[in-house]
């Protein structure tokens, strides 16, 4: 028997070996592929045909069934010292499906099978190299809409988010011991009511937990790009104010009511946050068979905003507003104020916030990008947020927050330390869920399974 015959009749008795391309598809000046598991240093050997020492490249020629496939490094990775905790090795091909298939096909060949999504990680994951809020923070730093965002996900990646769950979790174990240390040997005789260091460590832990989630409702607001609807008459100015928003012309400006007909869309970057901004075709009655059409996209696309700028022209003689009806969230902007000589910037109303602009020029852009910022969520400080977040870590703190606060609640009106023990118990076992120390086999899946393959 030959040495492949061997790797692929062995594969099966010494557990899964997984295999992926773990860079993007397409062309690209390189492709790696990735394989994880007891059998991934002697299948990259095998392709190699010579020796390779661990974390050394090495310029190899990859053969498989006597059939050169390409030239490329070779990196090997010894568990528990890699990424998933395994025996890992790289293979660092040209780029171009055809050779990374070809190649990633010869190690499947040789008992390694194709990794699942997110697999990479969960191996990382079940092997305590990561935690799940560093695999989630991971996952959230490749699709981070924003250089901020990256930086968020980077530090939950590196622990933050994690190192503060981790803190918050010994200090109620620690005050669960106490209480519980207290039942047991009741001749030390505490008075929990007087013993003032159970309170006001209770009131701490509930003050750090009430910081951690405004800070993590900050930080699932980074990782997500909120859609934003320009709609009014045409001619009001609504592409203008587009290419205002984005410092660069992204839709075509004329003196010609309806020149907007389909659906602009554009990402836009608003102090550090990404915006989906859609410009649309101004609502009016319309016989033209296009714009009609043009109208109708519009009107769909405001059925899924999450904010809806209302432009309105306000140096025009019928300045009156198209007036837009619905629950999201609305921002009335008077534009041309150059032309009206209006005051730039928030405007009295008791009923919509309403700030004047010049797309032209300029003036009042800052209070709009606030105005925007402020409507949706975004706090003054949601750019120095410690880390990135979703939004099961809201729930599962906000759970937490109330186990807590009613444990609270009960220990001060019956002073009973074994309804506070089982609080302090239950709110700990939440707060576990969110770095994986407790956690269903069906949420793991679902978390990992939406990670991309090779990761």
């Amino acid at each position: 028997m030959d040495q492949q015959s061997e790797l692929v009749a062995t594969a099966a008795l010494d557990g899964d070996t997984i295999a992926a391309i773990a860079t993007p598809p397409g062309k690209g000046g390189v492709a790696i592929i990735r394989l994880s598991g007891h059998r991934a240093w002697p299948i990259a050997r095998t392709l190699c045909m010579r020796s390779v020492e661990p974390r050394t490249p090495t310029l190899s020629t990859f053969v498989h069934q006597s059939v050169v496939i390409d030239q490329g490094l070779v990196l090997l990775f010894q568990g528990p010292n890699s990424f998933t905790g395994e025996d890992v090795a790289e293979l660092h091909c040209h780029g171009g499906m055809v050779i990374s298939s070809m190649l990633l096909n010869a190690c499947m060949a040789l008992g390694a099978r194709m990794a699942r999504p997110g697999e990479f990680s969960e191996r990382a994951f079940m092997n305590n190299k990561l935690d799940l809020a560093q695999a989630e923070g991971l996952a959230d730093l490749i699709d981070a809409p924003t250089q901020q965002a990256a930086q968020q996900a980077s530090a939950s990646l590196r622990g933050a988010f994690s190192d503060a769950i981790n803190a918050l979790g010994d200090e109620l174990l620690n005050l669960r011991i106490y209480i519980e240390a207290a039942i047991d040997f009741p001749e030390e005789e505490i008075d929990f009511l007087s013993d003032k260091n159970i309170s006001q460590n209770l009131s701490t832990a509930l003050t750090r937990l009430d910081t951690l989630i405004n800070n993590a409702r900050q930080g699932v607001l980074m990782s997500k790009t909120a859609k934003i609807v320009l709609t009014g008459k045409p001619n009001v100015g609504k592409s203008s104010l587009m290419n205002q928003l984005a410092r660069e012309p992204v839709a075509i400006v004329t003196a010609v009511p309806g020149t907007t007909r389909d659906v602009v869309k554009q990402t836009l970057n608003l102090k550090g946050v990404a915006f989906e901004f859609a410009d649309t075709a101004g609502i009016r009655e319309a016989t033209d068979i296009i714009e009609k059409e043009g109208i109708q996209r519009a009107r769909n696309e405001l059925e899924t905003a999450n904010l809806v700028i209302e432009v309105i022209d306000d140096a025009a003689d019928d300045n009156t507003e198209e007036s837009f009806e619905g629950a999201t969230p609305t921002i009335r902007v008077l534009n041309k104020i150059d032309l009206s000589e209006r005051r730039p910037g928030e405007q009295p109303s008791e009923t919509i916030t309403t700030i004047a602009v010049s797309a032209i020029t300029g003036a009042g852009f800052v209070e709009l990008e606030n105005a925007i910022l402020s409507i949706l969520g975004f706090s003054n400080t949601v750019t120095s947020t410690p880390f990135s977040a979703r939004e099961r870590h809201v729930a599962i703190l906000q759970a937490t927050y109330n186990l807590l606060h009613k444990g609270i609640e009960q220990f001060h009106q019956t002073g009973a330390g074994e309804i506070l023990a089982e609080d302090l118990r239950s709110a700990h076992e939440t707060l576990g869920e969110i770095t994986g120390v407790l956690g269903a086999d069906d949420l793991l899946g679902e978390i990992f399974s939406s990670f991309c393959i090779g990761k």
